[in-house]
């Protein structure tokens, strides 16, 4: 008996909840996924005083905004993972994303982390049957570029 392939709008659901919901560090971070689509991916977070790396400053912490590039960039090169997986099924997909991973990672960082609320996005740039080369930056709540990164992800 054939099942009836996954529609992309479920795979990108099961992206959304695993990143949201599922990984403890993105909880901790506080990652809500405000768009997701074949390609791209942009999340949104809020400061708190545990992300804070200067106290005087009031800045994020460093190690957070690296660690939130690079869950945006994992994010998005699974949202690669959609197209290929046309057809399949659930099963098959969330295999698929478990085995991304983070090969390389380059962060520039433009100006100190200050704001509210923080958005990171992220794009393919290039994507193969094994690796994926993604594009992400991270601005404040006046869209003021706070830091821009590149990562490579295998995704096979």
């Amino acid at each position: 008996m054939d099942t009836p392939p996954v529609p992309t709008a479920s795979l990108l659901d099961h992206l959304r909840d695993l990143y949201e919901n599922r990984i403890p560090f993105n909880r901790t971070l506080g990652m809500t996924v405000t768009a997701l689509a074949p390609g791209t991916a942009k999340v949104r977070f809020a400061i708190r005083p545990e992300l804070i790396g200067n106290p005087v400053h009031q800045t994020l912490h460093g190690g957070v905004i690296s660690a939130v590039l690079d869950a945006t960039g994992g994010l998005t090169a699974s949202t690669g993972l959609v197209e290929r997986q046309a057809g399949g099924s659930l099963d098959d997909f969330a295999a698929l994303v478990t085995r991304v991973g983070t090969i390389d990672l380059r962060v520039d960082y433009l100006r100190p982390g200050r704001g509210e609320t923080f958005t990171a996005s992220g794009t393919v740039m290039r994507a193969g049957n094994k690796v994926a080369v993604i594009r992400m930056e991270l601005h404040d709540e006046t869209s003021v570029l706070l830091a821009v990164g590149t990562g490579t992800y295998l995704v096979g």
